[in-house]
């Protein structure tokens, strides 16, 4: 069965967005990092899903399709030829660039969710997009999180965790990158 993946920037203070929403903590704490990049490289080659909210995939229809020649082509360049699942209610269409257009889902995410983990295929992943990462963890069919830990504190903002849900979780990898950022991965205890 195919698992679902959320990789996740947090800040020190286990923010996953500054305030409004700012995520620019994050090509601050990773851009040039060749380690990084390099882990991302052989990461996206696991994956052939993304399952995005509405707001990460617009932030991300802006930037990814459009990546120039650079460090971030190759990358971008794999990203752009996943498959693209989008959770929304209020969008019509979901273009992605020249790549065509991502599926849209207004149904309940975690029924769809659920059928496309019994479906062929690499493990998915969700990028951004909290408060699906949240409804998919609220329904348990999040099987891993990875949580990159940027050497940042940004004192407000949203979490990935809310407050009120416990979780118990199993540290199965980490792994420090050049710039100082930490990637650790928990995976549910049952």
């Amino acid at each position: 069965m195919r698992k679902v993946i959320v990789q996740e920037f947090v800040s020190i203070d286990g923010r996953a967005s500054g305030p409004n929403g700012s995520v620019d903590f994050v090509p601050r704490s990773n851009q040039g990092d060749q380690s990084f990049g390099n882990r991302q490289l052989k990461f996206i080659d696991s994956i052939d899903t993304m399952l995005l909210g509405r707001v990460t995939y617009e932030m991300f229809a802006g930037h990814w399709p459009n990546v120039p020649e650079g460090d971030d082509k190759p990358f971008a360049d794999k990203l752009n030829n996943l498959q693209k699942v989008v959770f929304s209610r209020t969008l019509d269409r979901a273009p992605w660039g020249t790549f065509g257009d991502a599926r849209i889902v207004t149904s309940d995410a975690a029924l769809q969710v659920e059928a496309l983990k019994r479906e062929e295929g690499k493990d998915m992943v969700i990028w951004g997009s909290l408060s699906l990462a949240q409804s998919l963890a609220d329904a348990d069919l999040v099987d891993e999180y990875q949580l990159i830990v940027c050497p940042v504190v940004l004192g407000d903002g949203k979490t990935l965790f809310r407050e009120k849900d416990a979780h118990d979780f199993e540290l199965v990898d980490t792994r420090k990158f050049d710039r100082g950022a930490v990637l650790t991965t928990y995976r549910p205890r049952p």
